[in-house]
């Protein structure tokens, strides 16, 4: 081998060795980018897995949102002030078969603001104060009750029923199950408000009006005294509505119906006792009078 074929021959090796070595540094360098694509990609996977979890955490808390909110009644609000009902029929709700009778605690809403006060109407047809007591009516009503919510009670037109035995209720346990409705409300640290029975229709054959209540009245006025527990006195209230309205003018407000005049009474109908929508929103009236005059909180609460 002469000395330039050797020289030529060195050349290549040291040229071969730098191509390698550019080789072998491409490759690491090739691998080290493909090394950070891969934390980049684990890292991005557990981001969306992180992203992932908080949606899906948000979904069910708007899911069990959704299902307390459509479990809770109206009347558990939290923001509002319930007053709850606890009567006979002249105040409860009716069945559409009994219309148009309506019951005076079924206009009452109508006078509050109602995302301010909700009324709970409870009362039920028939029912004295020992029956309401009884058939667990009470129960039910004051386990709802919640710290400043108010329960108006009326009751007399069925303890008063003497003929009736299976509800009348002898004055000394009306009063004590008026006293009774009112220590439990008030344990529930909420406001009872107790009021007299309204007025029953009756005109004697002169045209004078006449009242049927005997004592009962009276002994609720005794209570609410003796309790110091505010009361509206729809008995007094109601009569002076009936006696200016007179025998002809009062039947406007009762359930006074002619034959065929409505299919729910197709033999007609003369009730005394019971109202239609224009009495109840009547003594709806008297009860919101009565609010106003006790000075009773809720009064910041009626539509102007």
């Amino acid at each position: 081998m002469t000395f330039l074929s050797w020289r030529l021959c060195v050349k290549s090796l040291f040229t071969e060795r730098a191509c390698l070595r550019k080789t072998v540094f491409h490759a690491k360098a090739l691998r080290k980018e493909n090394h950070k694509a891969q934390r980049k990609l684990i890292t991005g996977s557990r981001s969306m897995n992180v992203v992932n979890t908080i949606v899906l955490l948000l979904l069910c808390s708007l899911q069990l949102v959704s299902a307390h909110a459509q479990a809770t009644p109206m009347s558990e609000d939290m923001t509002a002030t319930t007053i709850y009902l606890a009567g006979d029929s002249t105040m409860a709700e009716k069945l559409p078969a009994k219309r148009p009778e309506t019951g005076w605690g079924e206009m009452l809403q109508k006078f509050f603001r109602p995302n301010e006060v909700i009324v709970e109407n409870l009362a039920k047809n028939g029912r004295s104060t020992r029956t309401f007591i009884e058939e667990g009516l009470w129960r039910g009503l004051i386990e709802k009750v919640r710290s400043g919510d108010y329960v108006f009670i009326q009751f007399g037109h069925n303890d008063e029923a003497k003929a009736k035995t299976e509800r009348y209720t002898p004055p000394a346990d009306y009063r004590a199950n008026l006293i009774r409705f009112v220590t439990e409300v008030r344990e529930r640290k909420a406001f009872p408000v107790l009021l007299t029975p309204v007025m029953r229709r009756r005109f004697d054959a002169g045209g004078n009006f006449y009242d049927t209540h005997g004592e009962y009245p009276d002994i609720v006025r005794a209570v609410a005294a003796e309790q110091k527990v505010p009361l509206i006195d729809m008995h007094r209230k109601s009569e002076i509505v009936l006696k200016q309205a007179g025998p002809d003018g009062s039947r406007k407000l009762f359930l006074q119906l002619a034959a065929n005049e409505n299919a729910n009474y197709p033999q007609g109908i003369e009730d005394n006792t019971h109202f239609n929508p224009l009495g109840a929103e009547r003594m709806a009236g008297l009860v919101v009078a009565g609010i106003k005059e006790t000075k009773l909180k809720l009064a910041r609460y009626l539509n102007k």
